[in-house]
């Protein structure tokens, strides 16, 4: 691999786009980084070591690709936009250690990568649904570094209690810890977004406790009505009802808790009560 190529700025993205007459498409949520500093953060932020492959989800122009080809062993780049595969070619031209894929984070196997971490600048409509897509079908990629906006990478990483925490925080919290490492200013993109963004830093965590579908049915119905008390939303996939009482006794949890005021772990202690009792599961 070459260590030795210049990070990609404002003025050559702008440059590569107009010669490949690309601009940008907001219905793909394109938003490209054009800051070196940031792409310098969010390699730092990785941890990607010489020997580690990794997967870059939405490459881009690939600025960040190429930062990324510089420091590890190998680099998948996964572009959903055909215009932009002969851009990531010519960025990417002399880098023998990465490979160039065009397909959709949505559909393409992220498994069959067969690597260790992800990195990835997310539009914000996608950037849960990528994630917990890679945590759940991708059991090899032990860390995921992505980049998106405040508001929903806050979510992602936030705990019990705050405004931010949502059904897509537990179901993370399942697989991994996370937690916001950096904000990232609205100008390190071009088009300039509305909002800022920040870089999220997600952990594997070891084999769970309780099978992801027992987990999975008690924070979904917990958070169906998420104002209710869980002794009332969870009813509805608790199969006797009456045993529910019993298991939120045993796992130490306040019956009248909401399950915004629920942690991760006590989702978890209540899950692995409730295994025999769940309707969907």
């Amino acid at each position: 691999m070459r260590s030795d190529s210049p990070l990609l700025g404002a003025r050559k993205v702008r440059e590569l786009l107009d010669e490949h007459g690309i601009r940008p498409r907001k219905a793909l949520g394109q938003n490209f980084v054009i800051d070196p500093n940031t792409i310098r953060k969010m390699v730092a932020f990785a941890q990607v070591a010489p020997d580690d492959s990794v997967v870059e989800v939405g490459a881009g122009a690939g600025s960040l690709t190429l930062a990324l080809a510089m420091v590890a062993r190998r680099v998948v780049a996964l572009e959903k936009d055909t215009k932009l595969i002969p851009v990531l070619e010519q960025v990417l031209q002399g880098h023998g250690n990465v490979e160039i894929i065009q397909g959709d984070a949505l559909e393409h196997d992220l498994g069959a990568l067969e690597v260790e971490h992800l990195v990835a600048n997310l539009p914000y409509n996608v950037a849960a649904t990528v994630v917990l897509r890679a945590l759940e079908g991708a059991p090899e990629i032990a860390s995921l570094t992505v980049m998106t906006q405040r508001e929903v990478g806050e979510r992602l990483a936030a705990g019990a209690g705050s405004k931010a925490y949502g059904l897509s925080s537990v179901l993370v919290a399942y697989f991994a810890e996370a937690r916001v490492v950096t904000r990232v200013s609205r100008r390190a993109f071009w088009p300039e977004p509305n909002v800022d963004s920040v870089i999220v830093r997600l952990v594997r965590r070891p084999s769970p406790a309780v099978p992801q579908e027992v987990f999975f049915a008690v924070a979904r119905a917990g958070f169906a009505q998420r104002r209710k008390m869980l002794r009332g939303s969870l009813r509805a996939v608790v199969d006797p009802p009456d045993r529910l009482e019993g298991a939120l006794s045993k796992a130490g949890i306040d019956p009248t808790i909401r399950a915004e005021e629920l942690d991760h772990l006590g989702f978890v202690a209540l899950a692995e009560q409730l295994r025999p009792f769940i309707s969907k599961a």
